[in-house]
């Protein structure tokens, strides 16, 4: 089923600054950057390390681009901070299935695209501790754009 933590979500109210904080802080680079205009956010990843099943581990920094999107409304009530955790699986599609069964509430019925060509679908945070938990395939490497 699920094999890393793919990603961590941070909700920022400026990229580029939160970019750099990371970047002086840690030493973390950009490994990749996209426009979402589908969940109306701009993104940063920023690659923490490979992982043993081929993929990898990112933090992913995002800035909502329109006041309605839903990191927009989440950063007005929450302010910055953990937004949400993904979890890497080789099958979104039969993990999210897998995860229904369960009584867990699968917000999207069929997987949208994610950052860098991903399959993505979340799970609703009050079936899951309070956390918004997502599901990611990753593209095939020569799919994934950077």
């Amino acid at each position: 089923m699920l094999t890393r933590i793919d990603h961590i979500g941070i909700a920022c109210f400026d990229l580029d600054k939160t970019v750099e904080f990371y970047r002086s802080t840690y030493g973390f680079e950009v490994f990749h950057t996209e426009v979402n205009e589908e969940q109306g956010v701009r993104e940063a990843m920023l690659k923490i390390n490979e992982t043993s099943d081929g993929g990898a581990s990112y933090l992913q920094l995002l800035e909502p681009t329109r006041e309605d999107s839903t990191v927009a409304k989440w950063l007005a009530k929450n302010g910055e901070g953990v937004h949400h955790i993904a979890f890497g699986t080789a099958d979104v599609d039969g993990d999210a299935a897998a995860v229904r069964d369960k009584g867990v509430r699968v917000l999207y019925d069929e997987p949208r695209r994610g950052s860098m060509g991903s399959r993505i679908t979340f799970l609703h945070p009050k079936d899951c501790h309070g956390v918004l938990t997502e599901l990611v395939t990753s593209a095939e490497p020569s799919s994934a754009e950077h």
